[in-house]
């Protein structure tokens, strides 16, 4: 079978959604997931747009095994030399380029020739084709570019060193019957001189179908992200592409290497650190794919799964739960239950863990899975403290001005504040605010269960600015109003981090 590449973009374009940014850790931290998820290549960001950009595609490219790291580039010598120097290290290393295409795109925004924006695109793949072998080429807008002068720059981009071409649908315009064509005269034209690849955006939600009608018409590689985030509505969705090139083999006869079972772990993390939920009723990952709630689909599936299940969930990552754990569970049960779930920890990782599991497991009645990968998510991505939580107590009433007092501790010593509020959040976030002595502003706040029942484990979500500076911290506990403490104090954690940097 055809083998279809996986180029995930979720690091890069999947960012770009608004209120995603991620520091340096967190994007290291996913990477190494997507090299978990057997990605093909690992597009980690933008090197010349910023310095966080540049050191997260070093990193990933000293830290990271497996997938090729790219890097981002426009059709400039600058941006080419930035993206070398952040990828030089990396054992194997990808340079993407790009320039627009369109009429539109070049009468209005680069205000250049079809015959300078050719030049400029031959140069830079030149240029980027001198430092790596690996080299891929974006004929930027290409849905909406003249046929003619596309198929023009993709065969003198392919002569000049680009070894794979991207046909981007920036804008989201074009339809699975038009894309699928365009991608059949590409390949008529290049033949196997390249590969073929696609990145297709959501504006008409058709940004999947796009993609696999691409796929059908000889495109080789699909470019996605996570949860389908990204700019404006949205890139295509890797785990729909996947999952439907795996159901409908038998369609499309072709395979990819992704490793489908750790699909679901890279969907709650992506979400966990962007702060983006996903929706009950999306493709794959909602709450909802593999809930039924329909008495004639009950009784099917109750007589033969497949009735009514086209996929099995423990292909995705959705295992049933074979430990019951609670906090009757000892060390063993805790560190195999891990185990099943992949994670591989130190021992010192897992008595840390353990520990905190005891104490959540004395305030739930059931522990889930997801309270348990909530807990080393929590874990292994915390920034380093300059202020923790060492207590809280809430006093509150019908007529009574809710109260806060807290106790933190900033750097070795500890100190109190009792602060009123409008409510008890609003009372806990006075106080810290009054200890820190930051001049930081609350810009959202954002709640939700990570599991059900009256003892769900909760997790809260908040964006601090402070001199610019945005940042999203986050924070679960069974008391939500301690849960909202500790995002607080995580949000307070990055900004002083990102002071000393």
């Amino acid at each position: 079978m055809r083998k279809i590449k996986i180029f995930d973009t979720t690091l890069r374009d999947g960012e770009q959604s608004p209120g995603a940014s991620m520091n340096v850790e967190e994007k290291v931290q996913l990477a190494k997931q997507l090299a978990n998820l057997k990605v093909d290549i690992i597009e980690a960001g933008f090197a010349i747009s910023s310095p966080g950009d540049f050191d997260a595609i070093k990193r990933i490219g000293d830290e990271v095994e497996g997938p090729v790291v790219c890097s981002l580039a426009r059709a400039r010598e600058e941006d080419i030399k930035k993206a070398w120097e952040a990828l030089k290290d990396a054992p194997r290393k990808r340079i993407h380029t790009f320039h627009s295409t369109s009429d539109i795109h070049l009468k209005y925004q680069f205000r250049v020739s079809r015959e300078e924006a050719l030049r400029r695109s031959v140069a830079m793949v030149g240029l980027a084709r001198s430092y790596v072998e690996d080299v891929e080429f974006s004929p930027m807008d290409a849905t909406r570019t003249e046929i003619g002068y596309l198929l023009e720059v993709v065969e003198a981009v392919v002569a000049a060193g680009a070894s794979t071409v991207n046909i981007p649908d920036t804008v989201g315009y074009t339809t699975p019957e038009e894309f699928g064509a365009l991608i059949g005269a590409i390949r008529q034209r290049i033949g196997n001189k390249a590969v073929i690849s696609v990145h297709c955006h959501n504006d008409l939600g058709l940004a999947v179908a796009n993609s696999l009608a691409a796929v059908a018409n000889g495109a080789g590689q699909v470019e996605c992200t996570i949860n389908g985030i990204g700019e404006r509505a949205g890139n295509c969705s890797m785990e729909e592409v996947v999952m439907a090139l795996k159901t409908r083999r038998d369609f499309f006869k072709v395979s990819t290497d992704i490793n489908t079972k750790e699909i679901v772990r890279t969907s709650r993390l992506v979400s966990k650190i962007t702060g983006i939920p996903v929706q009950p009723n999306k493709a794959i990952v909602g709450a909802n794919a593999f809930a039924h709630e329909s008495g004639i689909h009950q009784d099917g599936l109750l007589k033969e799964k497949t009735t009514y299940e086209i996929m099995r969930p423990e292909d995705i990552g959705l295992q049933s739960t074979k430990l019951v754990m609670g906090k009757h569970s000892g060390r063993h049960a805790f560190k195999t239950r891990l185990k099943e779930l992949g994670f591989t920890l130190s021992q010192e990782e897992i008595e840390g863990l353990f520990e905190r599991f005891k104490r959540l497991a004395d305030q739930k009645k059931d522990i889930y899975d997801e309270d348990l990968e909530a807990l080393v998510s929590e874990a292994t991505a915390r920034t380093p403290e300059l202020f923790s939580l060492v207590d809280l107590s809430i006093t509150s009433g019908l007529t009574q001005k809710p109260t806060a007092t807290v106790k933190m501790k900033v750097g070795e010593e500890i100190f109190d504040r009792m602060e009123h509020g409008d409510g008890p959040v609003d009372a806990t976030y006075k106080a810290i605010v009054a200890i820190s002595n930051t001049k930081s502003t609350l810009r959202s706040f954002d709640v939700k269960s990570i599991t059900g029942g009256t003892d769900a484990l909760g997790e809260v979500s908040v964006s601090l600015e402070e001199e610019g500076r945005v940042v999203r911290g986050n924070g679960a506990d069974t008391d939500i109003i301690v849960a909202a403490a500790k995002a607080y104090i995580d949000a307070l954690n990055k900004l002083a981090a990102r002071k000393k940097s």
